[in-house]
């Protein structure tokens, strides 16, 4: 059967396209009818299109699991995510504000430290971060920033507002996904590109590439960038070998880089040939066994070294995840009016801090109502989702709680919004979140969209591609869209 606008039923959730059953938001009235007017054969058409242009793209990620590494076909849903562009403008100025703020708030972290002098976030804080790097004290990167490329994690409430869910300032993933996810929507929907005026993202990668450059330690017309990678078997590396043959820079492991006289070079068949930024995609404790981890194979001995003399630019800088950890996060706001003297733009999720003795008696008491999750962890690894645990899995948090308060903060089970994905049968409401890269280093790029994330699991909120969420196309529509 074709679908059936009227038959969509989103419930209580703000969904992005569908605004009451049979009723398709004004920016997507063009899209739901277009879909409508499709038989089921033509559906399943484009979607066995999307199937075999993932294939033929070799479009992956990996899945680590007891059985050893996995290799899976990226899932993606061919019904695109639409957002005006007027709205997005306003999006857009507030992850800008937030970046700006968190870099200052880096760089006060490992210099001045006027922040905990004027007791606005505790410094026990920072001391008992996880991410928190002393190694970095006192170092003075490029335009004093750190966290160069940002992944910051949106979602909407019942009431259709962003809030920001959480910063992502270490190795942020998933920007190559949003640029593929376009080529794919493009290939099987080509007509629906003439019926809207979508913002492009096709430009990501140069804008990546001059972003890096500004970084560069010596003058030079044509700077040599490299992305650093653990290798294949890393989750992202389809991520690291797309973008790095996007911006034409070399794709290199620790062992093709070495240090000579504090400056970092890589390994060709011409001999040795100066580094000046490495774009790496390696965490913090493996970059440099002399510096970190001495067991670490990943890394390059004596990058720290080089990067402290000014001789090599870092992105992300070393220690710029100290402002990625989820306890710092709900004091963001507050960071951003101490530095920017600014409201936020974009508020944040209400949270509770285990920490503070008073919310963590509420949140024990409350686990059944609560998302908690720890400092550190990412991928949605290691946290708690209340409303939808067992009393014994309730119980046993209550336990890691207590025994560690720093390393948990809890929210409330945010109601995220809806979008359609195509089943095999029919339409169906999902919910998705949305990750856009924002990149920091001379000037500021925001990508028109990002990445929207899809729990494809019907009624989960779990988004994450390595716990079975799957991806759409996110348009940017200006006005004037038929």
């Amino acid at each position: 059967m074709p679908i059936d606008w009227k038959s969509y039923q989103s419930g209580e959730f703000y969904d992005e396209l569908i605004s009451s059953p049979g009723n398709p938001r004004k920016h997507a009235r063009v899209l739901a009818k277009y879909l409508a007017s499709l038989s089921q054969q033509e559906l399943q058409y484009r979607k066995d299109s999307v199937d075999h242009a993932i294939k033929t793209m070799g479009i992956s990620f990996t899945v680590y699991s007891e059985a050893g590494n996995i290799d899976r076909q990226w899932p993606f849903d061919l019904i695109p995510r639409i957002i005006p562009g007027k709205e997005w403008a306003s999006t857009s100025r507030g992850l800008e504000q937030r970046l700006r703020a968190l870099n200052c708030f880096i760089h006060d972290i490992y210099n001045d430290g006027l922040i905990f002098k004027n007791k606005v976030v505790p410094w026990d804080l920072i001391a008992d971060s996880g991410n928190y790097r002393p190694q970095c004290q006192g170092m003075q990167p490029k335009h004093q920033v750190w966290a160069h490329v940002c992944g910051t994690d949106l979602v909407r409430d019942g009431n259709g507002r962003f809030y920001v869910l959480e910063d992502n300032l270490r190795v942020p993933s998933g920007v190559s996904y949003m640029l593929e996810n376009r080529t794919v929507t493009k290939r099987v929907f080509p007509e629906l590109f003439e019926n809207y005026d979508i913002q492009p993202i096709g430009e990501y990668p140069d804008r990546l590439f001059d972003m890096l450059s500004t970084l560069s330690p010596r003058e030079v017309p044509h700077p040599q960038i490299v992305v650093l990678t653990p290798g294949i078997y890393n989750s992202a590396y389809f991520e690291h070998s797309f973008l790095a043959q996007q911006m034409g820079a070399e794709l290199v492991q620790g062992s093709d880089l070495v240090v000579d006289q504090d400056k970092v070079y890589m390994k060709t068949i011409d001999g040795l040939a100066r580094v000046d930024v490495i774009y790496r995609r390696i965490d913090d404790l493996f970059l440099d066994p002399e510096a970190f981890n001495p067991d670490s194979a990943l890394g390059v001995a004596g990058l720290m070294r080089a990067w402290l003399k000014g001789n090599v630019g870092l992105a992300n800088a070393p220690g710029a995840g100290v402002a990625d950890d989820k306890v710092i996060y709900t004091y963001v706001p507050k960071i951003i009016k101490y530095y920017l003297d600014e409201d936020p733009i974009l508020p944040n999720v209400p949270s509770y801090l285990c920490i503070d003795p008073k919310q963590c008696d509420y949140v024990l008491k409350n686990l059944d109502k609560l998302v908690v999750k720890p400092a550190n962890e990412s991928g949605g690894y290691g946290m708690l989702m209340g409303p939808r645990a067992s009393k014994r899995e309730r119980e046993d948090f209550a336990q890691r709680i207590k025994a560690n308060p720093r390393n948990y903060m809890a929210q409330p089970l945010v109601s995220l919004s809806t979008a359609p994905i195509l089943t095999d049968d029919d339409v169906e409401p999902r919910h998705i979140d949305l990750r856009p890269f924002v990149l920091q280093g001379k000037d500021f790029y925001v990508t028109p969209g990002g990445l929207t994330r899809v729990a494809l699991v019907k009624g989960s909120y779990v988004v994450n591609s390595s716990q079975g969420g799957g991806s759409k196309d996110t348009w940017i529509v200006n006005e004037g869209s038929r």
